[in-house]
């Protein structure tokens, strides 16, 4: 359980930020990006639930949410052996958690018809900002992958913010009126 008496601590002010570990990194360092695109997307998705009429979208949204901070935690625990083992200490991404997002993303795609061209990221305000979500997820994995090329990132973590972002694109097109109301691209149309 996380207590926070205090908001400031001043331990920053130098520039560095602590990690899980216990150990100090610069607050532009390549983990801390990484981490702070994660708090973005989950700060969009907040931003998109707030649009929603339907409780079980919400209800989704909110899971989510909680699984974006064990991704943060996850980050924000470095593994110099390259060991993703969760613990009762160290919190990690499971497989499960992207397993759960396939099975939200098969059973929301039941009820859209083949998509037969790109979709514009609008539609109604719920959906646009589902997309506008789902295009901080896509940065925020951008930043977990700009991260792995340098330091250890567990494949769990990266596997499930993939994951999201299909989540996430599939749940604007169901807010779009089952993908009725998606705004279809039309190449070349204002040439």
């Amino acid at each position: 359980m996380v207590k926070l008496n205090k908001i400031y601590t001043r331990t920053g002010d130098d520039g560095t930020t602590g990690l899980v570990d216990g150990s100090r990194t610069a607050k532009h360092s390549a983990r801390i990006a990484a981490i702070g695109r994660v708090d973005e997307a989950n700060s969009a998705i907040g931003l998109a639930a707030c649009a929603f009429s339907d409780e079980n979208h919400r209800a989704l949204l909110n899971r989510v949410q909680n699984d974006l901070f064990d991704l943060g935690a996850d980050l924000a625990t470095p593994s110099e052996n390259g060991d993703f083992t969760p613990s009762e200490m160290v919190l990690r991404v499971v497989p499960a958690q992207s397993d759960w997002l396939e099975g939200q993303i098969d059973e929301l795609n039941e009820r859209l018809e083949p998509l037969t061209s790109f979709v514009l990221p609008g539609g109604s305000e719920a959906a646009a900002r589902t997309h506008v979500a789902r295009a901080s997820t896509r940065a925020a994995e951008r930043a977990m992958t700009e991260l792995a090329d340098h330091d250890a990132v567990n494949p769990a973590a990266l596997a499930y913010i993939n994951r999201l972002s299909d989540l996430l694109f599939v749940l604007a097109r169901v807010l779009n009126d089952d993908g009725r109301a998606d705004v279809k691209w039309i190449p070349g149309a204002n040439r």
